[in-house]
C-alpha cells in the first residue's frame, strides 16, 4: 500500500506510494505521458472554464499551457507546487457546483507563496490519475533533497534554460552575437575583447565559432569568478589556488568567527562542496567549490539556529509577540475579493497563529465567513473550521487563537458553538491550564496543541442557568466603518444606491489615502482602486450607468474636504477619552450607557459560545487601559491604537506586559494594504493582525520578526517590554541599558536582476546598482544608510564599504538590505532581505 506523509514543515514527504516491483516503470510513463501534454479544462472563478494543452517540460521543472497570452511565462515551476488534491474539493470547484463534473476527472493543485489553485478537469479517469501520481511523485523528490542538491539542479535548470532562450535559431549552438545579447540580458558590461578571449577558450571542439551548451557552461564559470572571493581564497592559502583543511580552519575562526571548528568539519565540507574529485582525494577546497561553500545556506546571513525554536516558551503570552492575521478568509480586497477555505490553510503553515473569522448568518442555518456589507464573496462557517482543525499544528504545535468576529443570530451562534466543539474537540480543552495560577496567562508551551476561542464572554453577574445575554459590541473591526458606508441589501431603487455607493467609496478612498503608508510602495494607488471598484460595479450591481457626473463628483470631494476640516477641528479640541468617544457615537442605536452619557452598541450572545472564550475575552476598547483583568483582550483600530501610542505610550506599555491587545488595520483600506506593524511592536502589542494576502514591505517586516524563533508564530519581547516602565520614543529610552553598535561591510553583489517594473524589461539599460540598509526598530534607532552607485554592472558588482549603527535597543530591530537600481531621475526597486538584527551571524 501507499502512503503520502505531511512532514513537520508542512510538505509532503513520500512513503512508498507508487513503489511496487513495476512503480518505476509506471512512474515514468506517467513522467512521459505528462510531457506529451493533455488536454484539460482550466477552471476559473466566474467564467465557464478554458481548454488547454497542459504538459511538463523537458527537463520536468516547470508544468506549462498553451495557448496562453502570458507566452514563455505561462508556466508553474514543480519547486513552488504546495500540494495536490483529487476531486471536487476547493472553492473554485466549488462555485462551479452546477456542472457535473466527475469528481475522479478533477484534481487542484496549489502553488506559489499565496497558494494559489490551478484547477483542472481531464476528460477521462485515467488523465487525471497519471497527472496526480506525476505531480506527486516529483514533489516528494524535491521535498527530500537537501538544500545543496536543490541548489544545485535549480542552478542547472537555469542554465539549461538560459541556455535554450538564447540559442534563437535552436540549433543547439551559441555564436558570438548570440553571447553579446544575452551578457546584455544578465546584465554583464565586459570589454567585447575580454568576452572574445573567454569565448576562445571555452571553445575547444572542433566546430570553431560557436559554443555547445557544454562549452557555455565553461563561458560561464569563468564569466561569473568572484574576484573579492578569488583574493579572499589566495590571503588564506598563501597565494594558492587553493585551501587546505587547516588554512579553511584558519579562514572559518578568524573571517567567519565560526566557534569550535574541527578538521572533520573542514573535510566535510570539501566533499560537500569542492568539485573536483581529485582535490576532495587531496582534501583541498578549489575556488569553484570555496564559491560554492560561500554562497551556500552554510554561510548566510541568517542564523541556523534560528530555523529551529531557540527562545524560552515558558512565560505568559502577553510576553511575546504573536504573528496575527487580519481578515484571513479573503484573497485581496475588501471590497470585491474572493473569500478562501485555502487561505486559512496556508497562514496557519506559514506561521500565523492568530486567524480571523467573521461570522454572519447563512441560509439553512448555517452560519457564513465573509466580510460584512460589502461585495465579497461566502464560504461557510464549518468548512473554515474544518480547514484549520486540519492546519493548525502542522508546522508546529504552539496554540492557535481564533478571533471571532460574532454578528449572528442566537441560533446561529448555538451553531457556531455546536461546529466548534464537533470539529476541534480536545484541541478546545484547557482543564489542564485552568488549575494554573490565574494571576497571569498561560504560556505557549503549556497550551501546546490547543485552539483558543477569542470573542465575548457573558458578564459573570449572570446566572449558569441563563442561555442568553447582552455584551457589548463597539469593539468588533467591522464596526469601525459607518453605518453609511455599509452596502446593505435592497430590491427597490437599484440606481439611486448605485450612486450612493459610488459616493461612499470615493469618500473611503480619500480617507485611505490619508492613512496610508508612504514608505509602502506597494500599496495600490487611489486611480487602481477607483478603477477596480468601477469595474466590479459594473459586474455586481444592476444599472450602474448612472454614476456621478463630474459636477456632482467635484461637488461630493469639496464637501468631504470640508467634513474633514471640521471634524479635525473638534478633534484638536477633546481630550483623548472624548475623541474616542465621538468616533463611535454616529453608529450607535441603542444599549447601554457608556461613561461619557453616550449609549454603547449591544449584541445578544449565546451562553454555549460564551462558554467556549476562557483566556482571550474580548472586551470594548471604550475601557480603555484600565482594565487590569489578565483573559481580557482589547482591540483596537490602527487610528485609535496610533493615538494611545502617540499620547499615552508608556502606559500602553505596561497595559501589554500583562494582557494582549489586538491591532487591526483601518476599514478604509479596501484594498487590503498595511500598516506598520512595528510601531506597535515598539510598546509591546501582541496580536499585531495584517492583511497576509497583500505582498509588500509590512509582510516582509512581519516574517523577520518571526523568523527569529523558527517562524513558530511566537517571538518573545525584549525584557524591557515585559517588565518595567520607559517611553519607546524618547532619545534615550533606556540610559542604563546597554547600546550595541552594528558594523556592516557591504562586499559584493551577483547577477542582479533588471528592476521587475522596467519599462524595457530585459532591454533595458544595464543597471547601476547601490545598497540601501534600513534600521527599523524604535524611532530613535530608525535611520538609512546606502553605498555609493556601482555603475553598469549588475552581474558582479563591487562596494566593499562599511557602514555603521548605533543600536539602543537592538532586540527589537530589523535589518533590511535594498537594492536599488541609480537612474537621473529616481531610482528602480531591484530586490531586498529584512532579517532581525537577533539573527545576524558574524563575518563575511
Amino acid at each position: 500500500m501507499s502512503s503520502w506523509v505531511v512532514n513537520r514543515k508542512g510538505g509532503l514527504r513520500y512513503c512508498h506510494h507508487f513503489l511496487t516491483d513495476n512503480s518505476i516503470f509506471h512512474v515514468e510513463r506517467c513522467m512521459s505521458a505528462m510531457q506529451s501534454g493533455t488536454q484539460m479544462v482550466k477552471l476559473k472563478a466566474g467564467s465557464k472554464g478554458l481548454v488547454r494543452l497542459f504538459y511538463l517540460d523537458e527537463h520536468r521543472s516547470c508544468i506549462r499551457w498553451r495557448p496562453s497570452r502570458k507566452s514563455e511565462k505561462a508556466k508553474i515551476t514543480i519547486d513552488s507546487l504546495y500540494k495536490v488534491t483529487e476531486g471536487r474539493q476547493s472553492d473554485i470547484f466549488h462555485r462551479h457546483a452546477e456542472n457535473s463534473f466527475d469528481p475522479a476527472c478533477c484534481f487542484t493543485v496549489y502553488h506559489g507563496n499565496h497558494m494559489e489553485s490551478l484547477d483542472l478537469v481531464t476528460s477521462n479517469t485515467e488523465e487525471a490519475r497519471t497527472w496526480v501520481t506525476g505531480l506527486q511523485y516529483l514533489m516528494a523528490g524535491i521535498s527530500d533533497e537537501d538544500s545543496l542538491a536543490k541548489r544545485q539542479r535549480t542552478h542547472d535548470q537555469w542554465m539549461k534554460q538560459t541556455f535554450e532562450e538564447a540559442d534563437k535559431n535552436g540549433d543547439g549552438l551559441l555564436n558570438m552575437e548570440e553571447i553579446y545579447q544575452l551578457l546584455h540580458k544578465m546584465n554583464v558590461n565586459l570589454p567585447r575583447r575580454k568576452v572574445k578571449h573567454m569565448f576562445q577558450e571555452a571553445d575547444s571542439d572542433d566546430q570553431q565559432g560557436t559554443l555547445t551548451f557544454e562549452e557555455f557552461s565553461v563561458f560561464y564559470k569563468m564569466m561569473s569568478l568572484r574576484r573579492d572571493l578569488y583574493l579572499l581564497l589566495m590571503g588564506y592559502s598563501d597565494r594558492k589556488d587553493h585551501l587546505t583543511t587547516d588554512e579553511l580552519a584558519n579562514f572559518l575562526l578568524n573571517e567567519q568567527k565560526m566557534v569550535n571548528v574541527t578538521t572533520e568539519y573542514c573535510l566535510d565540507v570539501i566533499e560537500k562542496f569542492e568539485l573536483s574529485e581529485e582535490n576532495k582525494q587531496k582534501g583541498i577546497l578549489g575556488i569553484e567549490g570555496f564559491t560554492s561553500f560561500m554562497r551556500s545556506p552554510t554561510c548566510d546571513v541568517f542564523n541556523p539556529e534560528h530555523h529551529e525554536v531557540n527562545q524560552d516558551m515558558d512565560q505568559p503570552l502577553s510576553s511575546y509577540y504573536i504573528s496575527s492575521s487580519h481578515n484571513t478568509y479573503l484573497t485581496g480586497d475588501q471590497l470585491l475579493s474572493h473569500s478562501k477555505t485555502d487561505m486559512y490553510a496556508w497562514v496557519l503553515q506559514a506561521g500565523c497563529r492568530c486567524v480571523e473569522v467573521d461570522c454572519w448568518d447563512g441560509p439553512d442555518g448555517e452560519p457564513m465567513v465573509q466580510h460584512g456589507y460589502t461585495l465579497t464573496s461566502k464560504i461557510t462557517f464549518k468548512s473554515v473550521i474544518e480547514t484549520i482543525e486540519k492546519y493548525a499544528f502542522i508546522s508546529n504545535q504552539y496554540p492557535v487563537i481564533l478571533s471571532i468576529e460574532n454578528h449572528c443570530s442566537i441560533q446561529q451562534q448555538k451553531k457556531i458553538a455546536q461546529h466548534l466543539r464537533e470539529i476541534l474537540g480536545d484541541k478546545l480543552d484547557l482543564g489542564e491550564t485552568l488549575r494554573r495560577d490565574s494571576i497571569q496567562l498561560p504560556s505557549p508551551h503549556c497550551l501546546q496543541g490547543k485552539i483558543l476561542i477569542k470573542g465575548k464572554r457573558l458578564p459573570p453577574y449572570l446566572s449558569v442557568d441563563v442561555e442568553e445575554g447582552e455584551v457589548s459590541d463597539d469593539d468588533d473591526s467591522a464596526d469601525e466603518i459607518d453605518d453609511n458606508f455599509k452596502l446593505k441589501n435592497s430590491n427597490s431603487n437599484g440606481n439611486h444606491q448605485v450612486e450612493s455607493y459610488i459616493r461612499k467609496k470615493l469618500d473611503s478612498l480619500l480617507k485611505e489615502a490619508q492613512i496610508g503608508d508612504k514608505e509602502d510602495t506597494d500599496s495600490s494607488s487611489i486611480r487602481a482602486l477607483l478603477r477596480a471598484t468601477h469595474v466590479g460595479l459594473q459586474k455586481n450591481l444592476p444599472n450602474p450607468k448612472e454614476g456621478l457626473k463630474k459636477s456632482q463628483s467635484r461637488s461630493f470631494i469639496s464637501n468631504i474636504k470640508q467634513k474633514r476640516h471640521s471634524k479635525s477641528r473638534l478633534k484638536s479640541q477633546s481630550t483623548d477619552g472624548e475623541e474616542e468617544g465621538q468616533e463611535t457615537s454616529g453608529k450607535e442605536a441603542g444599549g447601554q450607557i457608556t461613561r461619557g452619557g453616550r449609549k454603547r452598541k449591544t449584541m445578544k450572545l449565546s451562553r454555549d459560545l460564551s462558554d467556549l472564550v476562557v483566556f482571550t475575552n474580548s472586551v470594548a476598547s471604550q475601557e480603555g487601559l484600565d482594565d487590569s483583568t489578565p483573559g481580557n483582550v482589547l482591540s483596537f483600530s490602527e487610528t485609535r491604537a496610533q493615538q494611545l501610542v502617540n499620547h499615552r505610550a508608556e502606559r500602553f506599555l505596561c497595559f501589554n506586559q500583562r494582557q494582549l491587545s489586538r491591532i487591526y488595520p483601518s476599514a478604509y483600506r479596501i484594498d487590503s494594504s498595511n500598516f506598520n506593524p512595528q510601531l506597535y511592536w515598539n510598546v509591546g502589542c501582541q496580536l499585531v493582525a495584517l492583511n497576509y494576502q497583500t505582498e509588500g514591505r509590512m509582510m516582509q517586516l512581519n516574517r523577520a520578526k518571526f523568523m527569529v524563533n523558527g517562524d513558530c508564530g511566537y517571538a518573545l519581547k525584549p525584557p524591557p517590554m515585559c517588565k518595567g516602565s520607559f517611553n519607546p520614543f524618547s532619545d534615550d529610552p533606556l540610559p542604563a541599558y546597554p547600546k550595541k553598535q552594528l558594523v556592516l561591510k557591504i562586499i559584493s553583489g551577483q547577477q542582479l536582476p533588471k528592476p521587475p517594473d522596467s519599462m524595457l524589461g530585459d532591454r533595458g539599460e544595464i543597471i547601476d546598482p547601490f545598497v540601501e540598509v534600513e534600521i527599523i526598530g524604535l524611532p530613535v534607532d530608525c535611520c538609512k544608510e546606502q553605498t555609493r552607485v556601482v555603475d553598469d554592472n549588475g552581474f558582479n558588482p563591487v562596494w566593499e564599504e562599511n557602514l555603521s549603527f548605533t543600536l539602543h535597543m537592538a532586540e527589537v530591530a530589523l535589518v533590511r538590505f535594498l537594492v536599488w537600481d541609480h537612474d537621473p531621475i529616481g531610482r528602480d526597486f531591484v530586490g531586498q532581505r529584512t532579517v532581525a538584527f537577533s539573527s545576524l551571524m558574524p563575518g563575511q
